[in-house]
């Protein structure tokens, strides 16, 4: 191996919000190759307003995909390393008008960072997210013939048990706990990709993302919703996988990998 690669992943809930905390000095404890962002909330021009100008950035092109309605969705992806093309969907229309996928080529692997739809209140856009969830996965297949794919992002599921403090009560009633989500978690993996974290801790607990309410972090009681999937022939190159569970400023965490190319 030659190279060893940082790539990390962050729901920041809000991109404005999290520049006034402290992003700047979090990204430079970072030390990534490539960050990809998820819910940056913000227009383009907005994403590289926040962004402009932070001292930890210096050496990093940035790369924002929004969605057409305002202070929603949105996602970014920050590169120190410059990629071949960068480009924003899955060319689906009616599925790329929420800035929901960037996608970063680089010449031994595609990035792709994903926010994925959460089912919402009632389950409504439960249907929705099936869709999507189909579409998505042919989107990965397709780029996995080509290279293999690093997807990290909020997948807005937790796939197993493990992956949430109160499997029992959230089971088929909350977003991001039902039959079909896991189901759909379970036909990317049957794709040809690999759950890096998961891969190599298989009976670890810990999460990725606290509801605000009741002090669910200090209690941590959690969900793992943010995921680095790797194409299983790129899984003997992931030489670290992390969870970065200190990291405050969202109520999501980072998660991230070390891949050695």
């Amino acid at each position: 191996y030659t190279t060893l690669m940082r790539l990390l992943s962050w729901n920041v809930n809000g991109i404005r919000a999290i520049v006034k905390k402290d992003f700047n000095l979090i990204v430079e404890g970072f030390n990534a190759d490539v960050l990809g962002l998820q819910e940056t909330k913000a227009q383009d021009d907005q994403v590289h307003e926040a962004l402009f100008g932070l001292p930890s950035l210096e050496e990093y092109e940035v790369f924002s995909s929004s969605a057409i309605k305002k202070g929603y969705s949105g996602t970014a992806i920050i590169s120190r390393i410059a990629p071949i093309q960068v480009t924003a969907g899955i060319g689906v229309a009616n599925l790329d008008t929420e800035g929901r996928v960037l996608h970063a080529e680089f010449k031994s692997f595609h990035y792709v960072t994903v926010y994925t739809p959460n089912s919402s209140t009632g389950l409504k856009r439960l249907p929705f997210r099936e869709t999507w969830d189909k579409a998505f996965r042919d989107y990965l297949k397709e780029l996995d013939s080509d290279k293999p794919v690093i997807c990290c992002g909020d997948l807005n599921v937790a796939h197993s048990e493990i992956d949430l403090a109160r499997p029992k009560p959230n089971y088929n009633k909350t977003p991001g706990y039902t039959q079909k989500e896991i189901d759909g978690m379970d036909a990317h993996l049957e794709t040809g990709f690999t759950d890096t974290w998961r891969h190599a801790h298989p009976n670890e607990v810990k999460y990725s993302w606290w509801s605000y309410r009741g002090g669910a972090r200090e209690k941590n009681v959690g969900w793992r919703l943010d995921y680095m999937l790797a194409s299983n022939r790129l899984v003997d190159n992931v030489s670290d996988t992390f969870i970065l569970n200190d990291v405050m400023g969202s109520d999501h965490c980072p998660v991230g990998i070390e891949l050695q190319l």
